[in-house]
């Protein structure tokens, strides 16, 4: 490793290490010191493929442009089928691409942002590395797979994803537990989009009632590119934290985020994204869907920043109340640095129409049938820029969680 790498290597740990009490700006706090820091177990991914379906991941990739698998903190596999992706472990780019790591490593997340950023440097997650070419137009999906398997581990990917200008990429995510796991998940997403790049990156996650989840995701978009994000939590789970930033550095760059978040039991969900429109003529939309039930709660915040003319950015936050006990909270807000922008929101948290529902009843439909469909419909976000095929998954497993509602 040559030494203005190892420089830098050895200033993130630094930076890292003073950052480890350093508690987040939201969300409930949690101790580090309750879990362990280790490579963890592997395991047979075939034991887990009806949940890894669940998750929009197939085991074969034969419908995959490329597949990346990590249990705990192992990269057990990766597959590219084009010279035009990249793909590699984050171990494997720090020793052999010296370049990546210099210009990508920890520069649009700060590693000493709070100690989740911290403890995934210091715990050597793993995580994956893609790296889109230029002109590449890849229109099968790329998956990455994130199974969390021991007891009580710190789970902490650190991925990195560069589209080079003029490219197209999908991205799925599917993360995951095995049944009745507990631990903490606290991963960093760093996403690069160059000039007229498009990046698609749709996260499924279905975690277990024990786990708490600390996401640490950034985005860096220039001119002319273009940024996709859906984000779909399914399952009950101890807390969710996570607060994505994109920013819109280059002339008519454009962010879509949308979330379907599912609060169930006792979960504690704390989502928001936000995206700084700084280049000129760039557009940006934040999109939530929100279904609280049990004694669930749900805090949807949204941001947009506008730092130059003639932008636009709309924030549309719905959600659901299903029981007295649950709870929606949503803050959405508006920050504008000039005058010639155009910055727009609109909010609505209720409960299911009981007119809907012997509308519903009157044509022969049962009061869960009815419920069950008016839910279904309101969990319906236009989910951009995917091939059908895991639309049409993503549907059905969104469709099965409502009839469980």
């Amino acid at each position: 490793m040559k030494e203005e790498l190892e420089k830098q290597l050895e200033k993130i740990k630094r930076k890292a290490k003073h950052a480890l009490s350093k508690k987040a700006a939201y969300g409930p706090d949690i101790d580090l010191t309750l879990y362990i820091k280790s490579r963890g177990e592997a395991v047979k991914l075939e034991d887990y493929e009806e949940k890894l379906m669940n998750v929009g991941i197939e085991l074969s990739s034969k419908s995959r442009a490329a597949s990346y698998f990590q249990v705990d903190n192992i990269a057990l596999n990766t597959y590219s089928s084009t010279d035009e992706i990249e793909l590699t472990s984050l171990s494997t780019a720090i020793r052999e691409n010296e370049d990546l790591i210099l210009n990508y490593y920890w520069k649009a997340v700060p590693v000493d942002l709070d100690k989740y950023t911290a403890i995934a440097e210091l715990a050597g997650g793993e995580g994956y590395v893609i790296v889109a070419h230029k002109d590449a137009r890849i229109k099968r999906p790329i998956q990455t797979c994130l199974l969390l398997h021991k007891p009580k581990l710190i789970q902490a990917p650190h991925n990195i994803i560069v589209a080079e200008e003029n490219s197209e990429i999908h991205i799925v995510t599917g993360c995951l537990t095995s049944l009745g796991a507990e631990g903490l998940h606290a991963g960093v997403t760093e996403i690069y989009v160059k000039k007229n790049a498009t990046v698609t990156y749709t996260m499924i996650h279905n975690w277990s009632r024990k786990i708490h989840v600390r996401p640490r995701t950034a985005a860096i978009v220039e001119n002319g590119g273009k940024l996709i994000l859906h984000y779909i939590n399914m399952s009950p789970i101890a807390s969710l934290q996570s607060y994505p930033k994109i920013e819109l550095i280059g002339a008519e760059s454009k962010a879509y985020t949308s979330s379907i978040l599912i609060g169930r039991e006792s979960s504690l969900l704390d989502l928001g994204s936000c995206i700084i429109l700084s280049g000129e003529r760039t557009s940006g939309e934040v999109v939530s869907r929100i279904i609280a039930t049990d004694s669930s709660k749900v805090i949807s915040r949204a941001k947009l920043v506008g730092e130059a003319r003639n932008v636009k950015g709309h924030i549309e936050c719905s959600g659901l109340l299903l029981t007295n006990k649950a709870k929606i909270t949503t803050i959405p807000e508006l920050e504008a640095k000039v005058s010639e922008l155009q910055l727009t929101h609109e909010a609505a948290v209720g409960r299911i129409s009981e007119e809907e529902v012997i509308y519903l009843m009157a044509r022969g439909f049962t009061r869960r049938e009815a419920e069950s469909m008016i839910v279904r419909g309101f969990m319906e976000v236009s989910i951009k820029d995917l091939p059908n095929s895991l639309i049409k998954r993503i549907q059905k497993v969104l469709d099965l969680v409502a009839e469980k509602l």
